[in-house]
């Protein structure tokens, strides 16, 4: 562990590149998975995506608190207005989308549709699985719930706020693996995979206290995350939160080393695909519908239609980021300012 100065709050204000990174790779593994899956074709380690997403969650989090410390009410009103308002459109498509028959295979039912909009797993009447209308919206379920259990911890002192946090997240999955996760509630909030925002906001604290890998080991440490996760998927073993999780906290914190040592290359494209990730996550899936029936009904090979759903399911996060996602934000923005300060551009996560 390499030890620098503390990072002072003007140095949190500045974009992390690594970071946005991050978030366009795992955004690309989720699609990349969805697209294979569609197709008969298999990428399952792309899901990892989630387990780097939920670490750069709780990173983010506890940089965005050093950065601007809010009251917990304030923090969970600034985290809806985030992320609720693109998810409820989203969703929303679905629903019409169904009742005008597009989705013939989605079934509607109201409970559920209301725990959807509430970020609330109910089980769906599609199988029973606890996933929402959309159905990658249960990861935002996840969030949702970190973003609450992160607020109560702001009610304690700064740094008793870290501990307090992990203990919860700890707890429930300790509780989960006692009780046999008996009920869907108590088995979607006891998975280990919650513990992933703790990690992140483990190394989000370390970063703000100016403690980061030197570069040599932060290198291996992204070689050997990488390594893992094809030895996983090439070699078709199980994966899940207790190995990808460690595996998701050592791709970032190997990233971080490098950012902090200022060896990352300057990718502009790739930044602003991680600024459009949240949007790719979201709408990725409505692209995959469209190209595969379509190129199903041209006759195209598997690999072909799952590449140029790719592609596609990238784009419509991209026009979606900047039509939808971006207005949405900069209005959010403009309403919290105090009259006289000026508008900047709005936070990428």
């Amino acid at each position: 562990m390499h030890l620098t100065h503390p990072r002072d709050i003007s140095q949190t204000r500045g974009t992390l590149y690594g970071i946005q990174y991050l978030r366009a790779f795992a955004a690309a593994a989720v699609v990349v998975f969805h697209a294979a899956e569609r197709n008969g074709l298999h990428f399952n380690i792309g899901a990892a995506g989630v387990d780097v997403f939920f670490v750069v969650s709780g990173f983010i989090m506890m940089v965005i608190n050093a950065r601007r410390p809010a009251a917990p009410m304030q923090f969970l009103r600034d985290r809806l207005l985030r992320i609720a308002p693109s998810y409820w459109i989203v969703t929303t498509i679905m629903l019409a989308g169904a009742a005008a028959g597009l989705f013939p295979n989605l079934l509607i039912e109201p409970l559920h549709v209301l725990g959807s909009y509430l970020f609330l797993p109910v089980p769906s009447p599609n199988g029973g699985h606890l996933w929402p209308v959309l159905v990658q919206g249960w990861t935002l379920n996840y969030e949702m719930f970190f973003y609450l259990v992160f607020a109560a911890a702001l009610l304690a002192p700064s740094g008793k706020q870290l501990p307090l946090m992990a203990g919860v997240l700890l707890l429930l999955v300790l509780a989960g693996s006692l009780t046999g996760r008996d009920g869907p509630l108590l088995s979607f909030y006891t998975q280990p995979l919650i513990l992933e925002f703790a990690g992140g906001a483990w190394l989000g604290t370390l970063w703000l206290r100016g403690k980061t890998f030197g570069p040599l080991l932060g290198t291996l440490m992204i070689v050997t995350a990488l390594a893992g996760f094809s030895t996983i998927e090439l070699g078709g073993f199980e994966f899940d939160a207790w190995t990808c999780g460690p595996l998701a906290m050592a791709l970032v914190a190997g990233v971080l080393a490098l950012e902090a040592a200022k060896r990352l290359p300057n990718l502009p494209m790739m930044a602003y695909v991680g600024d459009a990730s949240y949007s790719t996550y979201l709408w990725h899936t409505l692209a995959l519908a469209v190209v595969t029936k379509a190129g199903t009904h041209l006759g195209l090979s598997p690999l072909t239609v799952a590449a140029a759903g790719v592609v596609a399911g990238v784009l419509i996060g991209v026009v979606a980021y900047e039509v939808v996602e971006k207005p949405i934000q900069s209005l959010v923005k403009r309403r919290r300012l105090a009259p006289g300060q000026a508008l900047t551009r709005p936070p990428g996560h």
